[in-house]
């Protein structure tokens, strides 16, 4: 993705940008969601969040949506692009070289 750009739907088929969007949509409603329905893992609403913007993005790009190894792709896919959105979050709150990060775990 060009620094000088926003989320083009080619950014946001590849594991970068989805995993960037992934991880602003999960932390902007993650408190609606626990009003809403507070039993939702963060994990699993971060994976549904990704197949989302994953199938979105290929139908963008002229995907036939009919196709069914499209969805199962998107599934696939979104185990690690939510991973990669944990990784981002977990770099964005305990940043390497931070006190909490060289005390290491408790």
């Amino acid at each position: 993705m060009d620094n000088a750009q926003l989320f083009t739907w080619e950014a946001l088929s590849a594991m970068g940008g989805a995993s960037l969007l992934t991880y602003f949509i999960v932390q902007y409603t993650k408190s609606l969601l626990d009003r809403i329905a507070p039993r939702l893992p963060t994990d699993l609403f971060a994976v549904l969040t990704a197949f989302a913007i994953l199938t979105l993005a290929q139908l963008a790009n002229g995907a036939d949506g009919r196709d069914w190894r499209l969805y199962g792709l998107a599934l696939a896919n979104a185990f690690l692009v939510a991973a990669a959105a944990g990784q981002i979050r977990n770099k964005a709150v305990d940043p390497p070289g931070s006190e909490e990060s060289k005390a290491g775990p408790p």
